[in-house]
């Protein structure tokens, strides 16, 4: 799909974008992100995480007339904030809905060898914490039990909860949610949906309460929830995809702006982006330097400022990692 405008201004674009994109989230560290990049006006670029179209705005802000910008997103909800525009524009935006994990097969579509930038804000839209009806959020008793970023296809969370054996769900819980009462709270489970199916977020709140400390029980909820969405979206392995593909698609010089919100996604994005590879396993050349085909742009990781984290609480979490693809 896409949408061309060459005789009005990005100005306009901006303008047809900023509503849709501060109603259906917030984009975390909106500037840095983008300055990671380094856009160059006439540059290929990738938003992989297209959401409200927040990160997207702006990157055709910086573009030029033979600058052109690829917007991925899996959820059919997005496509609401394609920027609607009525004439040609000298940027080419084009919108993909899929999941970023099929990056590389896209750009083959399109034709496209490399790329010079890729932006990804792999946090959960406040859109989807705030629609009650995608069930992503513990805050509504009687939500469905969903969490697919695409709900057109795929298992649910309900599904999830009553199909798995007891192991695989305390796996789940214990990787993906850091919890230590993991085996507990899966036999809970196991024994309770012999009784009666759990389906909305009310019936897995009112069984895993007992597991939860007061003082600790809406961050161990947080992260019951999390690792329900991980597993019903298959997140890790996308992700693992995606970071793949990037490094591959650089071009010499391209960057790669990556915005995580959980240690499992950082530490993923983390040894990438040091070493080349997902596991973080350092190669090493003759004289002890290390063969990575990225160098860090920021050795220390970026976070949001005070200000940003008191206007935006959600953003708190938010880790901010850029590299450079290295010339051969």
């Amino acid at each position: 799909m896409h949408f061309q405008e060459k005789s009005k201004s990005v100005i306009d674009i901006q303008e047809k974008m900023v509503s849709t994109a501060e109603s259906y989230h917030t984009p975390v560290m909106l500037n840095e992100s983008v300055d990671g990049l380094n856009i160059k006006p006439g540059g290929i670029y990738v938003d992989a995480t297209f959401g409200g179209g927040g990160h997207s705005k702006e990157i055709l802000a910086r573009l030029n007339g033979n600058g052109r910008l690829f917007g991925f997103d899996q959820d059919a909800d997005t496509e609401a904030n394609i920027p609607k525009l009525e004439n040609e524009s000298a940027e080419e935006f084009t919108f993909v809905c899929s999941n970023f994990r099929y990056l590389k097969n896209w750009m083959m579509y399109y034709g496209i060898e490399h790329i010079d930038g890729l932006l990804a804000d792999l946090g959960v839209s406040s859109h989807h914490f705030d629609d009650k009806t995608r069930g992503f959020s513990f805050r509504f008793n009687d939500a469905p039990l969903d969490m697919r970023m695409n709900n057109r296809a795929g298992r649910t969370a309900a599904d999830v909860l009553n199909t798995y054996d007891e192991e695989a769900l305390a796996d789940m819980f214990y990787v993906y949610g850091e919890l230590r009462n993991a085996k507990r709270i899966a036999a809970a489970i196991v024994s309770s949906r012999t009784r009666r199916s759990i389906r909305t977020s009310g019936d897995l709140k009112d069984l895993v309460e007992q597991f939860f400390k007061t003082e600790r029980a809406k961050k161990d909820m947080a992260r019951l929830f999390q690792a329900l969405r991980i597993e019903v979206n298959n997140e890790m392995q996308a992700l693992c995809e995606l970071l793949r593909a990037s490094v591959e698609l650089l071009a010499p010089g391209g960057r790669l702006s990556v915005i995580t919100y959980h240690s499992l996604e950082d530490r993923m994005v983390k040894n990438i982006m040091k070493t080349g590879n997902i596991e973080g396993k350092v190669k090493q050349d003759l004289y002890g330097r290390i063969e990575s085909p990225l160098r860090l742009v920021n050795n220390k990781v970026i976070v949001p400022t005070d200000s940003e984290q008191n206007e935006n609480p959600r953003s708190r979490s938010a880790k901010l990692r850029i590299a450079e693809k290295k010339a051969k």
